[in-house]
């Protein structure tokens, strides 16, 4: 039997009935696991006690700390490092084994972590890679403060990175991220994201929000207005890192990454013609 994995998993949720199963399925090596919900309307809750993990329910104000965030302050773990995986990613053997082998002795205090992505039912293997800083050392990392305002419905940090004190390390091993829902799901839910994305890019504008940007977020939020910006993702994704090898899901899944990025761009003017009329 493998030794179990020197790590807290705390899995946020919210109506992940279809994805969580799967999810803690993965887990079973893994002896400290919380699942976090958000008033679960769905079977989510009896999934988590079917595989006899405990669940904290957690309810947010629109304000800050938002569910991750919430968890490391107010969640007890028994390990010194705590892994947020998501109900739609999995562990697997070699990720789990890599991290048997590397966290025991490392000097660093996070892990970047990637993952294999499959989208309409086919595993992408070209395009942009899935990629996210989501292990941190107990007590050495947070996610970013946002100081929102309600700006969506997300209860739980997306676009907010872990800051790490410290070194920052990478798990070469890969995760996976295999979503259930449909297609109407990944849509609506880009839908929100979006609304949160452009609210966050008017506030940096404004100086509202002082919270540091890595390099990738920086590159991010100077090219996002800017109108080629969309067609531009497309391309490198697509074409330069090779999302056309994946055939009809690597179109899809480009094609739905530059109409995301256009929706933030078109959210962007919204607001800010609001913004206008109010003040005028």
């Amino acid at each position: 039997m493998p030794l179990s994995l020197p790590i807290s998993v705390v899995v946020p949720v919210r109506n992940e009935q279809a994805n969580l199963p799967g999810c803690l399925e993965s887990l079973r090596d893994v002896s400290d696991v919380t699942v976090v919900d958000s008033g679960s309307t769905d079977g989510t809750r009896e999934v988590a006690e079917r595989h006899g993990r405990p669940v904290v329910q957690f309810t947010w104000n629109g304000r800050y700390p938002k569910k991750r965030n919430w968890a490391l302050e107010r969640c007890s773990s028994r390990h010194d490092w705590v892994l947020f995986l998501d109900a739609d990613e999995r562990m697997t053997p070699a990720a789990a084994n890599e991290l048997r082998r590397v966290l025991p002795a490392t000097p660093c205090n996070g892990f970047w972590l990637t993952y294999d992505n499959w989208f309409m039912g086919k595993l992408l293997r070209h395009g942009d890679p899935m990629r996210k800083l989501a292990l941190v050392r107990r007590g050495c990392g947070a996610y970013e403060r946002v100081d929102e305002d309600a700006w969506s419905g997300l209860d739980m940090e997306v676009h907010e990175h872990i800051v790490v004190q410290g070194p920052v390390g990478r798990i070469r091993a890969r995760l996976e991220h295999h979503d259930r829902r449909d297609l109407k799901s990944y849509h609506a839910r880009h839908e929100e994201y979006a609304s949160w994305e452009a609210a966050r890019y008017l506030a940096l504008q404004r100086e509202a929000d002082a919270s540091p940007l890595g390099l990738r977020q920086r590159v991010k939020y100077r090219l996002l207005p800017m109108p080629f910006f969309p067609a531009a993702y497309f391309l490198a994704s697509y074409v330069i890192r090779g999302g056309f090898l994946d055939g009809r899901a690597g179109l899809a899944f480009a094609l739905s990454k530059e109409r995301y990025f256009r929706q933030v761009q078109l959210k962007i003017r919204e607001r800010l013609r609001q913004a206008r009329g109010a003040s005028a």
